[in-house]
């Protein structure tokens, strides 16, 4: 694995963090996650395979709409 170094606003770099603790993830995976999903790359994942890290009460009643979001979004 190579390491690359960005540098990001702060305004950006505090939502990424933010959003990596929310997920229970790193913002290593996180920043992988997003250049993927960008790019179009064939680690592609589903944002909602994450859910049960969302701190939400109603993913599995909501499974069926998240999941259609994710898919057409």
């Amino acid at each position: 694995m190579k390491r690359t170094t960005v540098k990001l606003p702060d305004e950006l770099d505090a939502k990424l963090r933010h959003e990596a603790e929310r997920r229970g993830i790193t913002v290593s995976e996180l920043t992988r996650e997003a250049i993927e999903d960008h790019l179009g790359g064939h680690g592609r994942r589903l944002r909602a395979a994450g859910a049960g890290r969302s701190g939400r009460d109603d993913i599995s009643e909501r499974i069926g709409e998240i999941l259609a979001a994710e898919v057409t979004g």
